[in-house]
């Protein structure tokens, strides 16, 4: 029996121009997703006692990971694999067809980039089939609530102007989700949390600007050709202040990013505790973020 192609949903030729763009006009403070998804790499990689030998820092996002990763001393070899040629890229790399012979990597860390890959599952499946055994891999992904109101300005101002609905924001992965697919995948110990905060802008066309300037905008090989009509847009950001403003008048804007660890599997790995045995709650182990205030 064949196999059936997972479907075509990115544009992702377009991911890497866009991501490129982003790396040469980026201002400060605009990849604050990024900066965040490394920020709590930090947080995972620092208990973590020991040393790796080969590691890779994967997807188009890849590079600061890669950084934190050298100024913790956590591994021998540090090689960035990105979706394009750049300063200080050392494979250019689809992550659907994955370069790595088996059991040849130690560690794998992507940031803000698998949730551009057409075939999820079948990428994961390569990344444990790279590790050694006991190796490690460590993922964030832009999770399914992000964006949730600037999805509701856009489609109920498309839907009063013109009848329809056109895809503009990518589908994100959900927590639940990603966890099953790591089962899937075969890695040991999967564990999946979600970090959910707020930032707020003075508008709509602020928010928009920072996802431009991240190379985020609208990478669906279904979208719309045609320009966005000045209408819609002025429509859209009407809805917008209308329906997410806070007292002040500044909009709030939900990101999510999913995390994810697994490793690949080892006869010295402790086995998953028994179901209800555990002793703390999820509440406690998660420690809150603050909010961002846009400018």
């Amino acid at each position: 029996m064949t196999e059936t192609a997972a479907p075509r949903l990115f544009d992702r030729p377009l991911l890497a121009v866009r991501r490129a763009r982003a790396r040469r006009t980026l201002r400060d403070g605009a990849d604050f997703l990024l900066a965040r998804a490394v920020e709590d790499l930090d947080d995972r990689l620092i208990p973590v006692m020991r040393r790796f030998g080969r590691a890779v820092d994967l997807g188009f996002a890849a590079g600061p990971a890669a950084a934190a990763i050298r100024r913790l001393a956590k591994a021998d070899e540090v090689l960035v694999a990105a979706l394009d040629d750049g300063p200080g890229v050392d494979l250019v790399v689809d992550e659907e067809a994955l370069p790595f012979p088996p059991e040849s990597l130690d560690l794998v860390v992507s940031m803000l980039s698998l949730q551009f890959v057409d075939d999820l599952p079948g990428t994961l499946v390569q990344i444990r089939r790279a590790l050694r055994p006991d190796g490690l891999f460590l993922a964030a992904m832009i999770g399914g609530e992000s964006l949730r109101e600037l999805r509701d300005a856009f489609s109920a101002a498309e839907i009063e102007l013109t009848g329809g609905l056109s895809p503009r924001v990518a589908p994100f992965v959900g927590v639940r989700d990603l966890g099953s697919l790591l089962q899937r995948a075969g890695f040991a110990l999967p564990v999946t949390d979600s970090d959910r905060f707020t930032v707020r802008y003075r508008s709509m066309f602020d928010l928009v600007a920072d996802l431009r300037a991240m190379g985020a905008t609208n990478p669906l090989v279904d979208r719309s050709r045609r320009p966005i009509s000045r209408r819609l847009l002025l429509r859209a950001a009407e809805i917008y202040a209308e329906r997410h403003a806070d007292p002040d008048g500044r909009l709030r804007a939900t990101f999510e990013i999913v995390s994810a660890s697994g490793w690949s599997p080892h006869e010295s790995q402790q086995k998953p505790a028994k179901p209800g045995s555990a002793t703390v709650s999820l509440a406690e182990a998660l420690h809150a973020r603050p909010i961002r205030d846009d400018g």
